[in-house]
């Protein structure tokens, strides 16, 4: 038997998967054995090991018992000459195993080995190469010095991060992530010390290998990618507590009586708490700030429209009248929530600022002395209600901020890597997922061949080769991987030649069940909606949508619609025709939004009136909708149905919003 390989694996089902995959092309031509040790997930990995990788040897634990005593299990099982300890949310190279047994068998000193490990990113991810903590070196990484000073041979010691990472080298502890060991160094010095019940661990066996006399190597002729933290992220542990008692208990055993050591891992575990209690209540403070100054902003505009001037207020007026409204406003938003769960909530934005200065005008009309400034306090809350709900609305339109239980329809600029089946079968199901997110800008073939072509109406804009030049022209921000079109090896490449660009790169395992991000797991799948309530069939959602369409299109009837008139009947009948399905089209619907039988936004009435008895009420037919800012005629009728249910169900001025702006760039373009 060649090589041993051990997963611990607890709630990564999809990551499992993936790493599994990677892994049965890294060891053909191997001799070689695969142990599962799930510990106790409730996401299904069992049953999914069962189904889909019965060659797989499974030990399925009825509790949590820590990585150590988790791969101790397979440790004993195990038969291998080599033994590879691997996290499951990790993708192997092909040749990844294969390289370090030939290094094994090279370096007969070598006891232990890792490679270079990358984040989704195509950044190193340190931890794959560290020293030993010493006093000084845990007091550099503790206070921070060996992040400000990562070149520095003095400061930066524990990651190793003045060291070249294209190049190999002895180190003190490669990554638990990825440690591949000989059978006869884990036989002369035993298994992992179940002690440490997750993080520690790896250190403490590095330091035993030396003490056995053998050496470990960081080997950067291989690179393998790592998610690093799912399956912490799938539980309730303080992983940063787990991990500074796990430095404690590594100092305790190896370097007794160092009493100034332990006292800096205390001091690391209080000044994380400190630094992550800070942090959370930066946040919301600097969106309070943000929203008192721009009040402020407001009441020196109102002043200079009143009075021609700025600080033209008595004197006793300064600070307050800059003080009280502000506050008052950032008071009420507090309380609104608007700083707190719903930061860029528009809605409860422009009731806390409405309140707000109906509480500032009564403020004015009590208090005489301040009784100047009732005309500047009418203006900067007329100005307000447009700000401050105005950066929020923007913010939300271009899919920045907090996340919530929608994507923005603009969507990321997104490639689809493979132009096969499975890349047309993740293009399939990204288009039939509505609001999912992904604005798809093309494909991307292994070679440069059919270069300009078109498949399912999207093009092919580039290849393997041209992929990072095609990233910067068109502003990419989200690479899809289909892993049955390019091999894991060029994967890495691709993404370690692009780790300075901010690009997000996923990957879609052969199950075509879910794609697999940097942070957050997609799925793919359609999910059955049952007794979904309705949007758009709410009193109050109907009455918004009525009133927004009768305003907008009086307005835009009055100001439009005669300069297209002009338009239409002195523009040649070529310009003419190509209009027709962009802007003037749409202006010409307006007199039927304006009289009730269309909607700006609504379903895609394509002269069939007759609906299917079996959907739900799905409002009025639109201008456009979400059906529309697609091309129709490549939509099959489940991928209409997908769209337009999920448009009566999230119905909302935001959204309308958003297809409106969605469809006045594609009028635009076109």
């Amino acid at each position: 038997m060649d090589v041993s390989v051990i997963i611990v694996n607890y709630n990564v089902r999809e990551f499992l998967n993936n790493a599994l995959v990677s892994l049965s092309k890294s060891l053909e031509g191997l001799a070689s054995e695969i142990f599962v040790v799930d510990n106790a997930s409730d996401d299904g990995s069992v049953e999914h090991l069962k189904q889909k990788f019965s060659h797989v040897k499974l030990i399925a634990n009825e509790r949590n018992v820590g990585f150590a005593k988790a791969n101790n299990q397979a440790l004993t099982l195990s038969k291998g000459k080599y033994l590879l300890l691997i996290n499951p949310d990790t993708i192997v190279q092909e040749d990844t195993i294969k390289t370090l047994i030939q290094y094994f068998e090279g370096h007969s000193d070598a006891g232990m080995v890792g490679c270079k490990i990358l984040n989704p990113d195509g950044t190193l991810q340190l931890p794959c190469r560290r020293s030993f903590p010493t006093p000084w070196i845990a007091f550099t990484k503790t206070f921070g010095l060996s992040s400000l000073f990562p070149k520095s041979k003095l400061f930066a010691r524990y990651n190793l991060t003045y060291l070249d990472p294209d190049k190999t080298y002895e180190v003190d502890a490669v990554s638990g992530s990825f440690m591949m060991m000989r059978r006869e160094v884990y036989e002369k010095i035993g298994g992992l010390d179940e002690s440490f019940f997750m993080y520690g661990e790896d250190l403490d066996w590095c330091y035993r290998v030396q003490q056995a006399g053998k050496k470990v190597y960081y080997v950067s002729t291989t690179s393998i990618i790592h998610y690093k933290g799912e399956s912490t992220r799938r539980s309730d542990i303080d992983e940063l507590k787990i991990f500074y008692n796990a430095m404690r208990l590594f100092v305790r055993k190896h370097h007794a009586g160092s009493s100034i050591f332990e006292w800096f891992i205390y001091s690391g575990i209080y000044l994380r708490k400190i630094l992550a209690g800070t942090a959370r209540i930066a946040k919301p403070l600097s969106v309070a700030v943000l929203d008192m100054a721009l009040v402020n902003m407001t009441i020196l505009v109102g002043e200079y429209v009143r009075k021609n001037a700025v600080f033209t207020f008595p004197h006793y007026a300064y600070p307050w009248t800059f003080i009280v409204p502000a506050l008052v406003v950032a008071v009420t938003m507090f309380f609104a929530g608007a700083y707190t769960e719903r930061k860029l909530s528009v809605s409860r934005s422009i009731v806390a600022v409405f309140s707000s200065f109906i509480l500032i005008s009564a403020i004015t009309a009590f208090v005489k002395e301040f009784a100047f400034s009732r005309v500047i306090v009418l203006i900067s809350g007329g100005l307000s209600l447009i700000v401050i709900p105005g950066w929020r609305l923007a913010v939300r339109l271009f899919g920045y901020g907090e996340k919530s239980s929608r994507a923005t329809l603009f969507g990321r600029r997104t490639l689809i890597v493979g132009v096969n089946q499975s890349g047309q079968e993740v293009m399939k199901k990204l288009r039939a997922q509505a609001g999912g997110g992904y604005s798809i800008v093309g494909f991307i073939d292994v070679n440069r061949q059919r270069l300009g072509e078109k498949i399912m109406d999207v093009e092919i804009v580039g290849s393997i080769e041209t992929i990072s030049r095609v990233i910067e022209e068109h502003r990419i921000s989200e690479v899809i991987f289909s892993s049955d079109t390019v091999s894991y090896s060029t994967i890495l490449g691709i993404i370690g030649n692009n780790r300075n660009r901010s690009v997000n790169f996923r990957l879609v395992p052969n199950t075509l069940e879910v794609i697999i991000g940097k942070s957050s797991i997609d799925q793919l799948d359609e999910i059955p909606f049952i007794e979904i309530d309705y949007n758009i069939a709410k009193p109050a959602n109907r009455i918004v949508k009525r009133l927004f369409d009768i305003n907008a299109s009086l307005i835009l009837l009055i100001s439009i619609l005669p300069f297209v008139y002009f338009f239409r009947v002195f523009l040649s009948r070529r310009t003419k025709e190509n209009s027709q399905g962009g802007l003037i089209k749409a202006v010409m619907f307006l007199p039927e939004v304006f009289i009730g039988r269309m909607s700006l936004v609504g379903y895609a009435n394509e002269g069939n009136s007759k609906r299917n008895s079996t959907n739900m009420f799905r409002g009025k037919p639109g201008i456009t909708g979400l059906v529309q800012i697609h091309d129709t005629t490549n939509l099959n009728t489940e991928e209409r149905e997908q769209y337009e249910l999920y448009y009566a169900k999230n119905q909302s001025f935001l959204l309308d919003l958003e297809i409106l702006v969605k469809s006045l760039q594609r009028w635009i373009q076109r």
